[in-house]
């Protein structure tokens, strides 16, 4: 029997893993017959793509967060619309690197937006879609940031916030499991990527979508 489709989201703050984590699941899918699209936000498009540069990029001067809000709701509107919701109703899994709880962290709480605006920009941009299931990374906020720095290369604009950012968004990515219990399964990833991978693999168990 073919499992429906699902919309499962990864989230969690920089160096965490969700990348890993995104593959490891989409291998163990494909193993028992699940297809899934792989996609990221900001971007997942050629058009999302081309704003998420403009998010991240540090050389392109500052941007106000209100800006920075109504840039990611574009590309997430282009996003749904050409590939979430088709894959969905082709009855493929959709396995996304952030979504909407990344705005609630890090623009509403780490950039400290209204939490209204984005609830907001939400209904008008998704209707009713939702994840069904978010895999939340978590781990403490300077062990993460040491495996960002250990990657190498030049930071991206929210690479290169403070910590005290950091840790607004990590409070905040930990209050919306709280209050959303069911949707949102919170995973400890300071261990190895295999031992994460399982516990993921057994979230998704959990929910008895396969057999």
């Amino acid at each position: 029997m073919t499992a429906a489709a699902r919309f499962v989201t990864f989230e969690g703050i920089e160096g965490v893993g969700k990348s890993t984590q995104l593959r490891l699941l989409a291998a163990a899918l494909g193993a028992r017959g699940i297809d899934a699209l792989l996609t990221r936000e900001p971007g997942g498009t050629p058009l999302g793509e081309k704003m998420r540069a403009l998010l991240l990029e540090p050389g392109g001067g500052p941007l106000p967060p209100a800006a920075e809000l109504l840039l990611i709701f574009a590309a997430r509107a282009v996003h749904l619309q050409e590939r979430i919701e088709p894959a969905l109703r082709a009855g493929r899994w959709v396995l996304c690197d952030r979504f909407t709880d990344a705005t609630y962290a890090y623009q509403g709480a780490g950039r400290r937006l209204p939490a209204e605006a984005i609830g907001m920009l939400e209904q008008w941009v998704q209707g009713l879609r939702r994840p069904h299931l978010t895999i939340l990374l978590d781990m403490p906020v300077a062990a993460a940031l040491e495996r960002v720095r250990g990657r190498g290369g030049a930071a991206d604009r929210f690479e290169g916030e403070q910590r005290e950012f950091f840790e607004r968004v990590r409070q905040a990515y930990l209050a919306r499991a709280a209050a959303e219990p069911r949707r949102i399964v919170v995973i400890d990833a300071a261990r190895a990527a295999d031992a994460v991978g399982r516990s993921v693999f057994g979230a998704i168990e959990a929910e008895s979508w396969i057999s």
